[in-house]
């Protein structure tokens, strides 16, 4: 990089430390200042006169040198680009909603993002069935030629991800804190993963930390670069139904797939579905309402989609079938499954092994057990 670049891209982290300093206002200043010049004698009255906050106008007017001189040596090290709203590699639908993000770190393809995507997001703390269904269907959507984004969390997340990638395909995840503190730390391994074959993003510069607040920002990144956020495993107040709302206010399509009513993580599926979003019970629905016309010459081979199953579960002898019945898809433990079934503790647990070998069933913490989804 030439001293013209040097200099270019050091104004490009003032800007990206400047707070809540959005892409409208960025492309405002850059069509004023050609290569944020007025950066190196900012005046208080210009800044405010593009509406920018009294926080942003200090960053801009006082950078801190020494973190600025650390941003730039992270950049490098870590083979990192810094993508301001107004280059064409930034995220095209992103940029059509409000309040994007002036400037995106990435670490991986630049060029990933401006491939067509599907948010695919969900519980923390999901059900075995539930990341069964998010990793089927995410590498699904991937084959299909469907990026994945997703938040990179711990459960439904992290399962979209592993599905994109065990398919081969494209995934991007979305931070809620810098990218060189990857959160949470378990899913280090899988962010690299997801950097050697899609992208990690961020608005937050390296050092954030990922906070409480960061979350709901990091969301409206993941609805507004996607196509739509199709919703697997939700309770209620989950931060899921946040990404889910700003996906429809950005005007894309939501998704939910609904589950058993005695499952508390159906329920904020059921109320998106309440509410207007689309019922999924295959894949292809999905695939059949995008309009997008990389994946719409697949809706006509519906047979390979995961989903609910069209044809009723595999044969079983019949005491396995009754068990299975009894089970249904929340977790049961042992006791209630006797009192179901009649049968003795013995039988059921030597049943519920070879049910668990065959995929029909899944364990969960204490005991129990559920039955898995198409089973």
């Amino acid at each position: 990089m030439d001293g013209n670049g040097k200099i270019a891209l050091r104004r490009l982290c003032i800007a990206a430390r400047a707070p809540g300093l959005d892409s409208a206002q960025f492309a405002a200043l850059s069509a004023h200042s050609p290569d944020l010049a007025l950066l190196e004698r900012p005046e208080r009255a210009l800044l405010a006169h593009f509406g920018l906050t009294t926080r942003a106008i200090a960053a801009l007017m006082r950078p801190d040198s020494a973190r600025i001189d650390a941003d730039l040596r992270w950049l490098e090290a870590a083979g990192a680009t810094l993508l301001p709203a107004t280059d064409a590699a930034y995220p095209p639908l992103l940029r059509e909603t409000p309040d994007a993000p002036a400037l995106l770190y990435v670490r991986g393809d630049v060029a990933a993002l401006a491939e067509p995507q599907l948010a695919m997001v969900g519980s923390r703390n999901p059900t075995a069935g539930g990341k069964s269904t998010a990793r089927e269907f995410a590498a699904f959507f991937a084959r299909a030629g469907l990026g994945i984004t997703s938040g990179l969390a711990l459960g439904i997340d992290a399962a979209c991800h592993e599905g994109a990638l065990g398919a081969q395909g494209l995934t991007v995840a979305v931070l809620g804190s810098g990218l060189d503190d990857i959160y949470p730390s378990e899913n280090r391994e899988l962010a690299e993963r997801v950097a050697a074959s899609g992208a990690l993003i961020s608005e937050f510069p390296p050092g954030t930390p990922a906070l409480a607040h960061h979350f709901p920002l990091r969301n409206r990144i993941i609805a507004g670069i996607s196509h739509g956020t199709l919703v697997v495993e939700a309770a209620r107040r989950s931060g899921s139904l946040i990404t889910a709302r700003l996906a429809g206010v950005a005007g894309r399509d939501v998704f939910a797939i609904p589950g058993s009513i005695h499952n508390p993580l159906a329920r904020g599926c059921h109320e998106l579905i309440r509410q207007g979003a689309k019922l999924v019970e295959h894949a292809e629905d999905v695939l059949g309402e995008l309009k997008i016309s990389l994946v719409a010459q697949l809706v006509a081979a519906p047979a390979s989609a995961p989903g609910i199953s069209k044809t009723g579960p595999p044969v079983l002898d019949k005491a396995y079938k009754i068990l299975l019945d009894a089970l249904a898809f929340e977790p049961a433990s042992v006791d209630s499954l006797i009192e179901r079934t009649g049968m003795n503790s013995e039988s059921i647990a030597s049943m519920l092994l070879i049910l668990e070998l065959d995929g029909h069933v899944a364990p969960h913490p204490g005991g129990r057990y559920s039955r898995m989804a198409g089973q």
